[in-house]
C-alpha cells in the first residue's frame, strides 16, 4: 500500500458510492487506475466489503447492549466454538475476543428488553461454557463508525 491507496481508502471510507473518477481527481489519478487499485484491495481483503450503513432507529425500534462474557474454561477449542456461536447470531453486531475480566465483548442490537431476555438464554444460558455475562443498555448511540484511521 501507498498514499495513492490510503488516499482513496479514506474517500471510500467517507462516502463509498464516490464516483472513481471523482476518486482520481481528489487522488491525481486516472479513474481506470483508481479502478485497478480498488479491484487489487479488494482481492487482497484490505477492503473486506461494500456495505450500507443504515440506522437503526430509522428501520424501527432497537436497543443496542454491550455484553461481556466470561466463560468458564478458556481452551483453544472451546475459545473457538464460542465464536462461532457468536458469529452465528444476527443480533450480535460486533465480537471481540478481549484482555481482562471478561472473555469476550459483544455488542447486540435487537428490537425489545423481552428479545434480548430470549437471546440471553440461547447464547449464555443455554451454554454450560458461559460461567457470567453483563449487559450494559446503551442510553444513547454517541458515536458508532466502522471507518479505520489512515
Amino acid at each position: 500500500m501507498d498514499q495513492f491507496d490510503l488516499a482513496i481508502l479514506t474517500i471510500l471510507q467517507k462516502d463509498n458510492s464516490t464516483p472513481q473518477r471523482v476518486i482520481g481527481e481528489a487522488v491525481n489519478l486516472s479513474a481506470p487506475a483508481v479502478q485497478r487499485r480498488i479491484k487489487r484491495m479488494e482481492l487482497s481483503g484490505i477492503i473486506q466489503g461494500n456495505v450500507a450503513i443504515v440506522d437503526p432507529i430509522q428501520v424501527g425500534p432497537t436497543i443496542t447492549i454491550l455484553v461481556e462474557v466470561e466463560l468458564i474454561a478458556e481452551t483453544a477449542d472451546l475459545i473457538d466454538a464460542a465464536k462461532r456461536e457468536f458469529v452465528g447470531m444476527p443480533e450480535v453486531q460486533q465480537c471481540y475476543y478481549v484482555t481482562g475480566e471478561a472473555d469476550f465483548v459483544l455488542i447486540i442490537i435487537v428490537p425489545t428488553m423481552a428479545d434480548y431476555e430470549a437471546l440471553t438464554k440461547r447464547l449464555f444460558f443455554q451454554n454450560p461454557n458461559v460461567r457470567k455475562f453483563r449487559t450494559f443498555v446503551a442510553m444513547d448511540r454517541v458515536k458508532v463508525s466502522l471507518s479505520i484511521p489512515l
